[in-house]
C-alpha cells in the first residue's frame, strides 16, 4: 500500500531528480541512492511490508532489505527483490543508481512497460534478472546499445512483445540471454549469433519465425541452447555441430524439416536433445549412439521412419527414450536393454511389430542370461514409464512385469496382446496408471490387481475379460477412473466399489453384469461419470449424488433398471390414475375409470404425471411475473442504497448489527482462511461495480489484507432456493477445479442478500480485448486467441463430465488473468433456482444475442450440453474473426455464423480472419478453428461434437498428426 506520509517527499524528490542531473562527487552524492530508491519504491505496492526498513531519513540504504553496497564507497550495487510480492510500475527512480551491478526483481507482479533507458543510464550494469512478472510493451531497437558490461540478461516470463531489438550485438560480453515465455516475434535477429561469449541462450515459447541461422557456428562458448516452442522452420544447419561443448539443446515444437545433421554426432558432451514436434523426417541414423552422454533422447511426434537402429543400445546413461508418433516399423532391438538407467520408453503411436521384448517382460521361462544382475534393482528394472501404445506388438505378457518394481505407469494399449493378466501386477507397488484397453486379452481380472495400491487409473476396456469384477477392488483406495467397458464381465458389481471415495469416473458399459447397483454408491462425491448401459442390472438407480442427474444414455440397455432417469417406474412405486369424478366406476374388464352415464360420456382421468405437467406450467407464469417484480424491486432498492456495507468479522459469521438484520448471515470461505480478523470493511458501491449480467452485478473488493476478489450479488433473491439447498449447490461448485474455471473462494447468505465470492482476474475479459480494446485495435495475437479457445473448450469439457450445463457461454464470460490465461467464469447459477424454463434460460441467462441455442425456440427439443457446444461454436467464430456474433449496418443485420458459413463455400474463409492480425497467423490452423466453429453451430444438436471431441479436435490441429481434412468442411 501507499505510504501517505511519503506523498509530499516523493513528490518533491521526484522533481529534483528529473531536473536534476546526476551528480557524481564524493560527498553529498551519497544520498542519491536513497532518493532513487524512496522514488522507486513510491511506484510500488508492498503488501508484505518487505520494504518496510525502507526509510527515507537514513543517510544510505546499505542497511535496507534487499540492498548492497559496495563496502568502502556505501554505493548501492544490488538490488535484489525477488519474490517480494510487489506490484506497480518500475519508475526512473532506479535510473539514480549509477554504480548498480546487479538488479534482480523476479517473481513479482510488475506490470508497464521497461524504461527504454535502463541499460543506457545504468552502463555498469553486469545482472538483469525482471523475469516472472506482467511486464508488457515492446522494447525498442536501441535498447541494448549501451550493455558492454552486461553479463546475464532475463525478461523470462513476461507478456512482452514485438521484435528482439538488433541492437543486442552490442552486449560483447554477454553470458546468458533468456527472452523465454513472452510474445516476441519476427525473425531472430543476427547478431545474437555473433556473441561468441554467450553461454547460455533461450528464446523459447515465443512467436519467432524463419529458418533456424547457420551462423550458429560462431557460438562456440554456447552450453545450452533453448529455441522450442516458436515457429521456426527449414533444416536444422549442419553448423550446429561446431559449438561442442553443447550440454542441453531444445528445438522442440517448430516446423523444422529435413533429416538429423551428421555434425550432432560431434556433440560429445550434450546430455539433453529434444527435437519433439517437428516435420523431421528418414531414418534415424546408426551413429546416434555415438552421443554417449546423451541422457533425455527425444525425436517424438515427427516423421522418422525405418527401423530403430541397434545403436540406441550404446547410451549407457540414457534416462529418457521418446521415440512416439513417428513411422518407425520393425522390432524394438534387444540392445535398448543395454540402456542400464534408462527411467521412461516411450515408442507409442508407431508401426513396431512383434512380440513384447523378452529383456523386459520374462516369465521365467525365458531368461536372457546377459541381463542377469545380482542387484535386483538394477538394469532395465529402474525404469518407471513405459509406453508402448498405439502399435502392432503381439503375444502376452509376461509374469516377469513384475520385476519392474520401480513402474510407475504403464501402457501397452491398442496392440494386439493376447492370453491372460499376469497376477505378478500386483507385486508393482508404485504403479499409478495401467492401460491394457483395446488388445485381445482374455481370462479374468486378477484378484492380485489392487495389490498395486498406488493404482489410479485402472483401464481394461475393448478386451475380452471374463469373471467377475474382483472384490479386491476395494484395496484400489487411490483408484479416479476404473475403465472395463466392452469386455464379457460378469456378476454383480461389488458392493466394496463405494470404498474407492477417490473415483470420479468408471465406465462399465457392454458387459454382462447382472443384480442391483450398490446404493452406497451415491456417496462418491468426485464421482462425474457413470456409465453402466447395455448390462442386465435392476433395480431403482442409487439416490443421490451424480444419480440425480444421470444422463438416460449411461443406463440404456438395462431393462430392469428403473427410476426418473430411464422414464421407468420402479414397482413399489408404480403411479394410480386420479379419478376426478367421485362418482365414476372401474370397468372390471378394462380397469379403466368409466364415468356415470356409460360410454356415451366422456372419461376424465388424468396421471400423476400430466398433472405434474399442468403445475409447472403454472409455476412458469408465476416465475414469470415474479422475475418482472422482482427486477422492479431491485431498482428501487439499487436507487435507495447505492452501497452495501459488509462487516465480516473473525468466524464463519458476519458480524450482526442491532439496527438491522438484513445484513447480518453466514459468510463460508472455501479456503479454510477467512482472516477477517482485522475487521476488513467492503463496500459494494457503483465505484467497484465491473459489470451486470441477468443474475446480478458484480463488484471488485478487497478481503483480506489486501487481497482482491469479485463479488457477485444477485439480484434474483425471491427465486433463490432455500439456504439449506443453496448452500448444498454453492459448495458443489466450490469444489470444482479446473486451470482455465474461475474459482469460486466462497458465498454469503441472508434471506434477502445472497453473494457469491469468486477469485478476481486483472486481465479482463476476452470480449473487451476484442471489441473494446483503445483505437479499435487489438492486443491479441493468434496463439492468445486459440489458447483462449483451447482453454474454454477443456473447462466447458470438464463442466460436461461434472454434469453441470453452462447456458450461458459469450466472451464476456471469459476472463483473463495477469498472463493471459483463459478462465470461464458465471458457471452453475442455474442449478441455484428452483424453477427455471427456457423464458427464464433465454432472458435472464442467455443474455448475449447471437449466442443461444435454437433448441430454445422450439419447446420439443430437449435442451442438453449441446447448447453450450453451439454457444462455443459462435465464440469461436467471434476469437477468429474478432466480429460480434450480431452486428447491425445501416441498413443491415449481420449474422456471423452464415456470414463465416457462405465465405467457406465460396473458397474464401480465410478472408474472414481477424485482419487486425495483420496476416500474423497460420492460415491453415485458422481455417480449421473456423470448420471447427461451424461444425460446432450446426442447427441439429445431435450434429454438434462433445466438448470432449472439439478440445481433441483443437489438439490435433495445433499438432497435427495427419490431416486437417478430418475436421470436414462445414
Amino acid at each position: 500500500m501507499y505510504n501517505k506520509a511519503l506523498i509530499f517527499p516523493v513528490l518533491l524528490v521526484s522533481v529534483i531528480i528529473t531536473s536534476l542531473a546526476p551528480v557524481r562527487s564524493l560527498d553529498p552524492p551519497l544520498n542519491d541512492d536513497v532518493l532513487g530508491l524512496i522514488v522507486f519504491k513510491a511506484d510500488l505496492r508492498d503488501p508484505e511490508a518487505k520494504l518496510a526498513s525502507w526509510n527515507e531519513d537514513d543517510y544510505t540504504p546499505c542497511s535496507w532489505n534487499g540492498v548492497k553496497c559496495h563496502p568502502r564507497t556505501n554505493r548501492v550495487t544490488e538490488l535484489t527483490l525477488d519474490g517480494f510480492s510487489l506490484s506497480g510500475r518500475i519508475g526512473r527512480g532506479l535510473l539514480q543508481l549509477q554504480f548498480l551491478h546487479k538488479l534482480s526483481l523476479s517473481n513479482n507482479n510488475l506490470t508497464g512497460t521497461i524504461n527504454p533507458n535502463l541499460l543506457l543510464s545504468l552502463v555498469n550494469l553486469k545482472v538483469v534478472d525482471l523475469s516472472s512478472n506482467g511486464l508488457s510493451g515492446s522494447l525498442p531497437d536501441g535498447f541494448f546499445r549501451q550493455c558492454g558490461s552486461l553479463r546475464a540478461f532475463s525478461l523470462a516470463k513476461n507478456k512482452l512483445t514485438g521484435k528482439i531489438p538488433v541492437s543486442i550485438s552490442s552486449c560483447s560480453s554477454l553470458a546468458a540471454l533468456n527472452l523465454s515465455s513472452n510474445r516476441f516475434s519476427g525473425s531472430m535477429p543476427l547478431g545474437i549469433w555473433s556473441l561468441n561469449t554467450l553461454r547460455s541462450l533461450d528464446l523459447s515459447r515465443n512467436e519467432l519465425e524463419g529458418e533456424f541461422p547457420k551462423k550458429i557456428e560462431k557460438l562456440n562458448n554456447l552450453r545450452a541452447l533453448d529455441l522450442s516452442r516458436n515457429r521456426l522452420s527449414g533444416p536444422i544447419p549442419s553448423e550446429i555441430g561446431s559449438c561442442m561443448l553443447l550440454k542441453t539443446i531444445d528445438l522442440s515444437e517448430n516446423s523444422l524439416s529435413g533429416n538429423l545433421p551428421e555434425t550432432f554426432q560431434q556433440l560429445t558432451l550434450c546430455y539433453y536433445l529434444n527435437l519433439g514436434k517437428n516435420a523431421l523426417e528418414g531414418e534415424v541414423p546408426k551413429w546416434i549412439g555415438e552421443m554417449r552422454s546423451l541422457e533425455t533422447l527425444d525425436l517424438s511426434m515427427n516423421k522418422f521412419s525405418g527401423k530403430v537402429p541397434d545403436s540406441v543400445g550404446n547410451l549407457l546413461a540414457l534416462k529418457v527414450l521418446n521415440f512416439s508418433g513417428n513411422w518407425f516399423n520393425g522390432s524394438l532391438p534387444d540392445s535398448t536393454a543395454n540402456c542400464i538407467n534408462l527411467m521412461a520408453l516411450d515408442f507409442s503411436g508407431n508401426s513396431l511389430t512383434g512380440k513384447l521384448p523378452l529383456w523386459m517382460f520374462q516369465d521365467g521361462s525365458h531368461e536372457v542370461s546377459s541381463l542377469k544382475s545380482d542387484d535386483s534393482t538394477g538394469g532395465i528394472k529402474k525404469i518407471q514409464v513405459l509406453d508402448l501404445s498405439s502399435n502392432s506388438f503381439f503375444g502376452e505378457i509376461g509374469a516377469g512385469l513384475g520385476d519392474l518394481t520401480e513402474l510407475q505407469d504403464l501402457n501397452l494399449s491398442r496392440n494386439y496382446l493376447t492370453g491372460s493378466i499376469p497376477g505378478t501386477i500386483g507385486e508393482l507397488k508404485h504403479l499409478g496408471v495401467l492401460d491394457l484397453s483395446h488388445n485381445q486379452l482374455n481370462g479374468t481380472i486378477p484378484r492380485e490387481t489392487c495389490g498395486a495400491s498406488s493404482l489410479e487409473e485402472l483401464r481394461l476396456e475393448n478386451n475380452m475379460l471374463i469373471g467377475n469384477i474382483p472384490p479386491s477392488i476395494k484395496n484400489c483406495s487411490s483408484l479416479r477412473s476404473l475403465i472395463l467397458s466392452h469386455n464379457k464381465l460378469i456378476g454383480s458389481i461389488p458392493p466394496e466399489t463405494a470404498r474407492l471415495t477417490n473415483l470420479q469416473e468408471v465406465d462399465l458399459s457392454f458387459n454382462e453384469l447382472i443384480g442391483t447397483l450398490p446404493k452406497q454408491l451415491a456417496n462418491l462425491g468426485y464421482l462425474h461419470t457413470f456409465n453402466i448401459s447395455h448390462n442386465h442390472l435392476s433395480g431403482e438407480l442409487p439416490a443421490g449424488g451424480i444419480f440425480n442427474g444421470l444422463s438416460p444414455d449411461s443406463v440404456s440397455g438395462n431393462p430392469g433398471i428403473c427410476g426418473a432417469v430411464v422414464n421407468n417406474s420402479c414397482p413399489a412405486v408404480a403411479p394410480k390414475p386420479i379419478v376426478l369424478n367421485p362418482n365414476a366406476t372401474i370397468d372390471s374388464s378394462s380397469g379403466e375409470v368409466v364415468p356415470p352415464g356409460g360410454a356415451g360420456h366422456k372419461r376424465i382421468l388424468l396421471s400423476i404425471s400430466s398433472l405434474i405437467a399442468i403445475s409447472a406450467a403454472a409455476a412458469i407464469v408465476v416465475g414469470v411475473i415474479a422475475i418482472t417484480v422482482l427486477n422492479l424491486r431491485v431498482r428501487a432498492t439499487t436507487v435507495s442504497r447505492s452501497a452495501v456495507p459488509l462487516t465480516f468479522s473473525g468466524g464463519d459469521d458476519f458480524s450482526r448489527s442491532p439496527t438491522t438484520d438484513s445484513n447480518s448471515g453466514k459468510l463460508v470461505m472455501f479456503s479454510g482462511e477467512p482472516d477477517f480478523s482485522t475487521g476488513t470493511h467492503a463496500l459494494l458501491n457503483k465505484d467497484c461495480e465491473l459489470g451486470r449480467g441477468g443474475f446480478g452485478a458484480v463488484y471488485r473488493t478487497v478481503i483480506r489484507d489486501g487481497y482482491p476478489v469479485a463479488i457477485k450479488k444477485l439480484t434474483v433473491s425471491s427465486l433463490v432456493k432455500s439456504q439449506e439447498e443453496f448452500e448444498r449447490e454453492v459448495k458443489r461448485l466450490g469444489k470444482l477445479r479446473h486451470a482455465n474455471l474461475v474459482k469460486l473462494e466462497g458465498y454469503y447468505w441472508t434471506t434477502s442478500l445472497q453473494l457469491l465470492i469468486y477469485e478476481f482476474l486483472s486481465g479482463g475479459s476476452l470480449y473487451k480485448h476484442l471489441h473494446e480494446a483503445p483505437g479499435g485495435g487489438c492486443s491479441l495475437s493468434w496463439n492468445d486467441r486459440f489458447n483462449a479457445i483451447l482453454g474454454t473448450a477443456k473447462c466447458l469439457a470438464y463442466l460436461h463430465q461434472s454434469n453441470i450445463i453452462h447456458y450461458n457461454i459469450k466472451s464476456s464470460n471469459v476472463l483473463l488473468d495477469s498472463s493471459g490465461e483463459a478462465k470461464l467464469g458465471d458457471y452453475g447459477l442455474a442449478r441455484l433456482l428452483p424453477m427455471l424454463d427456457r423464458y427464464v434460460l433465454s432472458t435472464k441467462i442467455q443474455s448475449a444475442l447471437g449466442y443461444m441455442a435454437p433448441e430454445f425456440a422450439c419447446r420439443t427439443v430437449k435442451i442438453t450440453e449441446k447448447c453450450d457446444v453451439y454457444g462455443f461454436g459462435i465464440l469461436v467464430l467471434e476469437v477468429a474473426t474478432g466480429k460480434k456474433p450480431v452486428e447491425y449496418m445501416e441498413d443491415d443485420i449481420v449474422v456471423l455464423c452464415e456470414l463465416v458459413r457462405e465465405a467457406l463455400e465460396d473458397g474464401r474463409a480465410d478472408e474472414c480472419i481477424d485482419p487486425r492480425l495483420q496476416g500474423k497467423f497460420p492460415v491453415e490452423e485458422a481455417v480449421a478453428v473456423i470448420k471447427l466453429g461451424l461444425i460446432c453451430t450446426s442447427q441439429v444438436p445431435s450434429s454438434r461434437p462433445h466438448m470432449g471431441e472439439a478440445v481433441n479436435i483443437l489438439r490435433m490441429i495445433r499438432c497435427p498428426s495427419g490431416s486437417s481434412d478430418e475436421l470436414g468442411s462445414s
